[in-house]
């Protein structure tokens, strides 16, 4: 169900410190499960006692009338979105400079020691898979997309022999050179050519040259290629042709020589690089027929509630199923086997049946994550003996996300119901996990300076929309969008990538790290504003 029902919020205990409960092994496994055991708690991955856990949170959260995503105090800023919202810094005092410290965290609620620190959930994630699933060799297109399970290796030297790097004449020694016209010359009169997939066997002769096409193997004697252009050919009368050179050609001229780009033997690619098209023609080139890749993983979408439409306009109460559509599509650009997403009611049995049947390696459930009347994924989690290794995320939008093994290399994540909370929970928990079962190394941290001061959450990690834009003083810069809600999704349908905001917030020229989106930059180019005048006084759209 959608997650601004009721009962979705947890808060920490009174009189808890934020370091209460946080383990120091320095395994991110151990750190997790005292969060979520408490202080002073045995260090057990919870199961089906995490009701125990969550039931004093829960209760509070239906009494407050909080949602999973819900405004964290009235009139509270890190909730609003729209302009002139308190959000938005930009309301009838104007907008806030651009070198405004950021604001003071206001008091507030802490989270409950359940939440997980937002990188430490994300490690969580990456580790939960301890062997991708075993190699699948196969020809080369049927690798695109995959990840490489074993380093590729030049299986021969490229190139694999001296070739011509332009149209023109092999040259042997200095010029004036003489034409050779080679017997095997198709025509009568028609110029000798070495021509690529050709192979000359004739030495050339020191002073002798011969026209050869790009690409085409240097005859032996050779010792460079005058371009064509270069070159000029005379024919004084009752004379022998002779070509000619403004200025001396030096020896290797426009010559590839064999092995320029590797050696038999050579490292090209390590294990986990994804299969792209270009390493399709680098595997072909280096000699292969075919890969050794990890399969793609398999994952399943089930989308929870109600009150979602297929089709149509909303009516009656009822609102149109954005995850569903968005979710799928997203999974492919992340190289993942999906079916159709499938719309499940409210309905603890159809959900426990549907995750017993279930063989993906990854089910995604949408709603469902806090603690209303009919949240039923923790509870169907216990029945199915599930081990839950996140519970609750310290990151706004989309907090009441989780993580839970099914079975051994069976994975559950769980996302908040609203569509950018859904967003923030794919990319924190989802993401992770599925690039570990794909063999796929983690790229690293990439981080951009900010166009415009961002609010942050008192405590939590904020992850927010921007787009890229140019500066004359930073160069490249992330600028947050508007609609940055957790029931929104018009900031994310016009961003570039997510900003990791911690919390307290960022000035402009900030640098953060940035979840680029697994589609290209300026995608909505077209579409999306790009020119200053669209740019408010912060910086935002």
């Amino acid at each position: 169900m959608n997650d601004g029902q009721p009962g979705g919020t947890r808060g920490e205990p009174a009189g808890a410190t934020p370091d209460e409960g946080r383990g120091r092994s320095g395994d991110p496994f151990d750190d997790a499960l005292a969060l979520v055991n408490g202080p002073g708690q045995p260090r057990v991955r919870p199961g089906a006692e995490a009701a125990t856990v969550r039931a004093p949170y829960a209760a509070r959260g239906a009494a407050a009338g909080e949602g999973g995503d819900a405004p964290y105090t009235p009139g509270d800023p890190f909730a609003s979105d729209g302009p002139g919202a308190p959000g938005n810094r930009s309301g009838p005092t104007g907008p806030a400079g651009a070198d405004d410290p950021p604001p003071t965290p206001a008091p507030g609620p802490r989270p409950t020691p359940a939440a997980v620190p937002w990188h430490l959930a994300r490690d969580i994630a990456r580790r939960a898979v301890t062997e991708p699933p075993a190699p699948l060799t196969s020809a080369l297109g049927a690798a695109l997309g995959r990840t490489l399970a074993a380093p590729l290796t030049a299986l021969t030297d490229l190139p694999s022999f001296d070739t011509s790097a332009m149209d023109g004449w092999a040259v042997a020694g200095p010029g004036p050179w003489r034409l050779d016209h080679p017997a095997d010359t198709p025509e009568a009169g028609s110029p000798p050519r070495i021509l690529a997939g050709h192979a000359p066997t004739d030495v050339l002769l020191d002073g002798h040259a011969i026209a050869i096409a790009t690409g085409a193997r240097i005859p032996s004697g050779a010792t460079a290629v005058l371009r064509s252009e270069h070159g000029e050919v005379r024919a004084p009368s009752g004379g022998e042709r002779r070509l000619y050179a403004p200025q001396p050609v030096p020896p290797g001229q426009d010559i590839r020589p064999r092995g320029q780009e590797c050696r038999r033997g050579d490292p090209l690619l390590p294990a986990g690089a994804l299969v792209t098209p270009a390493v399709l023609g680098l595997a072909a080139a280096a000699g292969y027929d075919e890969l050794t890749a990890r399969p793609r993983p398999r994952a399943e979408v089930f989308v929870l509630g109600d009150e979602l439409l297929d089709h149509g306009l909303p009516q009656e109460g009822r609102i149109r199923d954005a995850l569903g559509p968005m979710l799928v599509p997203w999974l492919h650009a992340l190289g993942v086997e999906t079916p159709a997403a499938r719309h499940l009611a409210d309905d603890a049995d159809t959900l426990y049946a549907a995750l017993a049947d279930s063989t993906a390696d990854v089910v995604i459930t949408t709603g469902g994550t806090a603690s209303g009347p009919v949240d039923h994924v923790h509870p169907t989690l216990r029945g199915l003996g599930a081990e839950v290794l996140v519970d609750g995320v310290e990151v706004r939008p989309g907090h009441p996300m989780l993580l839970a093994r099914l079975a051994p290399g069976r994975h559950l994540v769980g996302l908040p119901g609203n569509p950018l909370a859904a967003v923030s929970g794919l990319c924190t928990l989802a993401e992770p996990l599925l690039c570990a079962l794909a063999g796929r190394r983690p790229a690293p941290p990439y981080r951009v300076p900010l166009a415009a001061p961002v609010h942050g959450h008192p405590h939590d990690t904020r992850l927010v929309p921007v787009a890229y834009r140019d500066d004359e003083r930073y160069g490249l810069m992330a600028a947050p969008l508007h609609f940055h809600g957790p029931a929104m999704l018009r900031g994310i349908a016009a961003a570039d990538a997510l900003a990791v905001v911690p919390p307290g917030g960022a000035k402009r020229g900030n640098e953060l790290e940035l979840l680029e989106l697994p589609w290209p930059a300026g995608w909505s180019a077209g579409w999306a504003p790009d020119t200053p005048t669209d740019w408010n006084a912060s910086g935002e759209l």
